[in-house]
């Protein structure tokens, strides 16, 4: 029989390649309608966070719009919801503000451009290196964040505000114990939306912000000149939206692997970041992320698991917007406030900061979280808080770590030689206390140094063998070093001797 004839047809290799639940009524009922309680749930948000960043609503909107539908065909994660986000909007609001929208749009483009080449580089891998105390630090100084964005909305403003606020934050609070079907979020704006239209409250609205979109976005270039000079001026932002929008991404991923038992390709999700902001950024959007809260509502609540709800949510929310834009712009802001206010309550991680759990909790982990938090909102840089905060917890584990490595020693009954016992890990923390754990004077004219229960990770530690070696040598004594296990003999080998140059 020839190969022709054994080969699948056309028809067959599509039927291989096409997803299991395209046949199947009740999956495309569970998307559908989780995409469109997602899109309903976006419509706030996106706004609020557009407010955040100091652009109009539609940015964010038109960002929510394209940022699902790209990262639903190019993403890593199945059912994980990228839209404008909070963490982003806190990262650009200052470029926008000091130098206009079409320095925020190219930053987007460019952000998308540094985290398709993070991806390729594998960066996804270097999240392991994240510590715990960092994660959580990030988290609650998101929430911070979020909170003080809102301080300037409840700030000489006319005084219904504040009950507005107060009513918006009870309704979210006591409406999911009725019902979960509809968000609460959504349902407080309707109902604090109908109260100032009906009754006449004069109040701040999303109408007082800008105008909503009456259209889909069409694509074009930013309004910049294409110089060095724009280079360097939005290339820090950049590269602190890409840094914060891919850890704010792979750990959404994480957690929905963890919820739904299965596997998601960070590699690809990082890339697919990266790619959904440029076009996104060639749409006039204000970029974006994945979404935790919008995710939340997708998979656990909605029971989404294809990337189709993904893509609904984007398409849902554009139809809204344009066939209900002028209702949308009579949204009082007070509405938005509490939900903003509701996500930075929900967002921060109390049980990190119980007296129960402080008192457990290691210092030097306290540590690390609080100066992760000072660092992030001291700068309102969300990167430069996890980068401060990873490069403190590394210190405080070196410390830790370096306390571990003990010497004892053990002259024979001769008298003839000592063993020093060498335990631990050495490496730069533990080994430069190393050398002053040996008496040169004192000892017998041969020394052993086991070191079958130490391993040498870096030059430092060979480094400190050679100078004990040498301050041995200068008194005529004879130094032996053994239990070198595979890896710590290949680096002595090869180092020993060779780092003294120059001293």
């Amino acid at each position: 029989m020839s190969s022709a004839a054994t080969a699948p047809s056309p028809a067959a290799r599509l039927r291989r390649l096409k997803p299991g639940w395209i046949s199947d009524p009740k999956v495309w009922r569970t998307e559908i309608l989780a995409g469109l309680v997602v899109a309903l749930a976006l419509i706030p948000e996106a706004i609020s966070f557009s407010i955040i960043a100091g652009v109009d609503p539609a940015l964010g909107l038109f960002a929510s719009f394209t940022m699902a539908v790209v990262i639903s065909i190019v993403g890593g994660r199945r059912a994980m919801i990228s839209a404008a986000t909070g963490a982003v909007a806190l990262v650009i609001a200052p470029l926008n503000r000091e130098h206009g929208l079409g320095y925020l749009i190219a930053a987007v483009i460019l952000a998308g451009i540094f985290q398709v080449a993070l991806g390729a580089l594998g960066v996804a891998k270097l999240m392991r290196f994240i510590p715990r105390s960092v994660m959580v630090g990030f988290v609650n100084s998101l929430a911070i964040l979020i909170f003080m964005a809102q301080v300037p909305e409840m700030t000489d403003v006319p005084w219904p505000v504040y009950p507005l606020i107060a009513a918006g934050l009870a309704l979210m609070v006591f409406f999911p114990k009725i019902t979960t079907v509809i968000p609460a979020p959504l349902v407080s704006i309707v109902i604090l939306t109908v109260i100032t239209v009906g009754a006449a409250i004069a109040v701040p609205t999303v109408g007082d912000k800008g105008e909503l979109p009456s259209s889909l976005p069409v694509p074009g270039l930013p309004d910049v000149p294409f110089t060095l000079d724009t280079l360097t001026t939005i290339a820090p932002y950049a590269f602190a939206m890409a840094l914060v929008g891919l850890m704010e991404s792979l750990m959404t991923a994480k957690l929905v692997d963890d919820i739904t038992d299965t596997h998601s390709n960070k590699t690809r999700e990082s890339v697919g970041q990266g790619i959904a902001n440029i076009v996104t950024g060639f749409f006039g959007g204000m970029g974006g992320c994945a979404m935790i809260g919008q995710t939340m509502i997708n998979v656990k609540v909605s029971g989404a698991r294809t990337r189709l709800s993904t893509f609904l949510a984007g398409a849902f929310l554009m139809v809204l917007c344009i066939v209900f834009g002028p209702v949308v712009s009579d949204i009082p802001m007070a509405a938005l406030v509490a939900v903003m206010i509701m996500v930075s309550f929900a967002t921060f991680d109390w049980h990190s900061v119980a007296p129960k759990t402080l008192r457990r909790m290691p210092a030097g982990e306290i540590a690390v979280m609080v100066i992760t938090v000072v660092a992030v909102v001291a700068t309102h840089n969300l990167a430069i808080g996890v980068v401060v905060g990873s490069v403190t917890a590394m210190v405080v584990f070196a410390k830790r770590v370096a306390h571990f490595a003990d010497v004892t020693a053990v002259t024979d009954p001769d008298g003839t030689t000592v063993v020093y016992r060498v335990t631990g890990e050495l490496f730069f923390a533990s080994s430069n206390d190393l050398v002053g754990r040996f008496d040169y004077a004192g000892d017998p004219e041969k020394v052993v140094i086991d070191l079958t229960a130490a391993h040498i990770w870096d030059a430092s530690s060979v480094a400190a063998l050679d100078a004990i070696e040498t301050k041995y040598g200068q008194r005529g004594k004879t130094v032996e070093i053994i239990g070198l296990n595979d890896p710590s003999a290949d680096l002595h080998g090869r180092l020993s001797g060779e780092l003294a140059a120059g001293h």
